[in-house]
């Protein structure tokens, strides 16, 4: 049988009462008394139900999801898999808000952190880059005592309490890897493309990427990341002076959005064809490109597990407790056109 809170109040010789106030962190207890009942729990081994005991007290959490506004495919469908878990959230008692923020406004995104402590949240999943303003902004949620997750982008010289997301410097060796054995042996430039390299992901993966060419194939030649900042036009101007300098290139790493003016301009050039192209998230575009043909490879992670992850741990540093690493875990996936799942 699994011990009780009476297990513990008998072998600690205290009320239930005070194993009440110990284990809520409540006042009034001696130091002496807190440890006593401390090693009675770990003696006995006893586990806290947590979920059961923010039931009985009616507890509620309030959590923020704050994500950029931008256009594309991959932010979309992040926002949307939110919006369905909020629809979901009663039974965890837990209110989710979507707050987004224009994605070159770091000031607007500030001020958005800025505001969540007053609104009542008690923890917020943040996908940003990785400014000295937002490092001060997560700082003072975290004196405020609100939890912070950063979302499939990391913020690692920030006080955030937990990363979501795959490991990007992984997704960038396994882009390198899969475009260096299907470009085969001859020489040729490589085109990179990323939204934005202030994005922590996406330096992350430039870097991953740029080990494997220089480790395993050294006779293609990776250039400068183009930034296309999620706007068409200036993709489209990007590339096509891009392949005007460089001819020869004949791969395209895309390690960010964009996808849908990489392929209109790769096609308006006639060099789609010919073009051997790896790109991130498994978005409607995307599967449509690796159908196709005009994608070789598409690198991706589960949305849904991120968004659930993103809840569970931060309702897990809420109540101070261990998270399941294994669980958390957000895997990378390689789709080609041979093992495209089902719509």
């Amino acid at each position: 049988m699994r011990p009780t809170v009476n297990d513990i109040a008998r072998e600690a010789g205290v009320s239930l009462a005070t194993v009440d106030r110990v284990m809520n962190a409540r006042p009034g207890v001696r130091e002496t008394t807190v440890l006593r009942v401390n090693e009675a729990i770990r003696r006995l081994g006893y586990v806290r139900d947590v979920a059961a005991a923010n039931l009985a007290r009616g507890r509620n959490y309030r959590m923020a999801f704050v994500i950029p506004d931008g256009a594309g495919q991959f932010l979309a469908s992040l926002r949307e898999t939110v919006a369905a878990s909020a629809a979901a959230g009663a039974a965890s008692r837990t209110a989710i808000e979507t707050l987004t923020f224009p994605a070159e406004d770091p000031h607007a995104l500030v001020r958005a952190l800025g505001d969540l402590p007053k609104q009542g949240f008690d923890g917020a999943a943040i996908m940003a880059p990785e400014t000295p303003h937002v490092r001060d902004a997560i700082r003072a949620l975290h004196e405020k005592g609100l939890k912070v997750v950063a979302l499939v982008s990391d913020l690692p010289n920030t006080e955030r309490d937990h990363f979501v997301g795959i490991d990007n410097f992984a997704a960038g060796r396994t882009a390198g890897v899969l475009l260096g054995r299907f470009l085969g042996p001859r020489p040729a430039p490589v085109m990179v493309l990323a939204t934005s390299m202030q994005l922590r992901e996406s330096i992350e993966r430039r870097l991953g990427f740029d080990e494997v060419m220089r480790r395993d194939f050294p006779h293609l030649t990776p250039l400068q990341t183009l930034e296309g900042h999620d706007d068409p036009d200036t993709i489209a101007r990007a590339i096509g002076e891009m392949l005007k300098n460089e001819p020869a290139v004949r791969g395209v790493y895309s390690l960010g959005a964009g996808n849908r003016a990489l392929t209109r301009t790769l096609g308006r050039m006639g060099r789609l064809d010919n073009m051997t192209v790896v790109a991130h998230e498994l978005t409607a575009h995307n599967r449509d490109a690796v159908a196709s043909g005009a994608f070789d490879a598409v690198i991706t992670q589960n949305v849904g597990h991120v968004v659930r992850s993103a809840l569970r741990v931060l309702r897990a540093h809420t109540d101070g407790m261990p998270i399941d690493a294994a669980q958390e875990q957000i895997r990378i996936e390689v789709v080609i056109r041979e093992n495209l799942p089902a719509r």
